[in-house]
């Protein structure tokens, strides 16, 4: 909200601070369209844009499922189905990748202040590189150079090797965190049968046993795992590069949580009218 309506200034671009006065700004100044971009990554119209762009395609994305018809055993015509979402692990590893990054990023801060301050030990500078202006440092090399994306559409097309590499590492980082999460919390495919079997629910047209179950999700659950990661990875990265407002993590993380409440109120209505599918829920 701040960052829209800010009226803080003028600025380097002689303009208000908040993206909607900035923008009010240049058209009464004549500048037209050339007003929805700003330098210096101060916020802008392509961020505003950018950011309900975000919005719009997570909370699709995140309607995506594949349903699996079940039915409760002891309750003979009570049916339903299982969801397993596309995100299936939800925004969880695009918050671990950007933590991993954050720690890099400050450890290697720390290691330039101490002993590399002048940038000239070449194998601290594989680790990082930076430039001190205006009491914040700014990297220009090594590693945390590339798990830094550019902020804003000018810094994407000066350096897009640096963009690429950025969304290459974060898939990858983001891929790996999504199959370990799967692994340690137990959202595989054996222990969700062995969840949907403890809770007396079947799968209808298998019998009641772990081993068809866990067929039957393996088809699935390994599937949108990855593409889930990739695809939370591809959204954050984007919205980084076109410098939305909260970053492309924290949108995600804002959504998630959103949906997460939504989710519960649901749960809630439903176990109040269906008793008999609180044991499902884990009530």
């Amino acid at each position: 909200w701040w960052d829209l309506v800010a009226p803080v200034g003028p600025m380097e671009d002689k303009k208000f601070l908040g993206a909607i006065l900035a923008f009010a700004q240049s058209i009464q100044g004549g500048e037209g369209l050339q007003g929805l971009t700003r330098s210096g990554g101060l916020p802008d119209m392509v961020g505003l844009i950018t950011t309900a762009v975000v919005i719009v395609v997570v909370i699709c994305v995140s309607g995506l499922k594949v349903s699996i018809p079940v039915s409760y055993a002891k309750y003979r015509g009570f049916r339903g189905t299982f969801p397993i979402k596309f995100l299936y692990v939800s925004n969880i590893p695009v918050i671990f990748a950007a933590a991993l990054f954050g720690n890099v990023y400050f450890v290697t801060q720390l290691i330039w202040q101490r002993y590399n301050s002048t940038n000239a030990n070449f194998w601290l500078n594989l680790l990082g590189t930076f430039s001190s202006s205006q009491n914040s440092l700014n990297p220009i090399g090594g590693l945390v150079y590339y798990l830094s994306p550019p902020r804003n559409l000018a810094g994407l097309v000066e350096n897009p090797l640096r963009a690429g590499l950025y969304a290459l590492l974060l898939v990858i980082v983001c891929v790996f965190f999504s199959v370990t999460w799967v692994e340690v919390g137990g959202m595989d495919a054996k222990s969700v049968a062995q969840q949907l079997l403890e809770s007396g629910m079947q799968i209808e047209g298998f019998r009641r046993s772990s081993a068809p179950i866990q067929q039957l999700l393996s088809r699935y659950i390994p599937t949108v795992t990855v593409l889930g990661g990739i695809t939370v990875a591809v959204i954050a990265a984007f919205a980084d590069f076109l410098g939305a407002f909260g970053s492309g993590t924290g949108i995600l993380l804002t959504v998630g949580i959103i949906e997460q409440y939504y989710e519960l109120l649901v749960k809630e209505r439903v176990s109040e009218m269906f008793p008999a599918v609180r044991a499902f829920l884990g009530e």
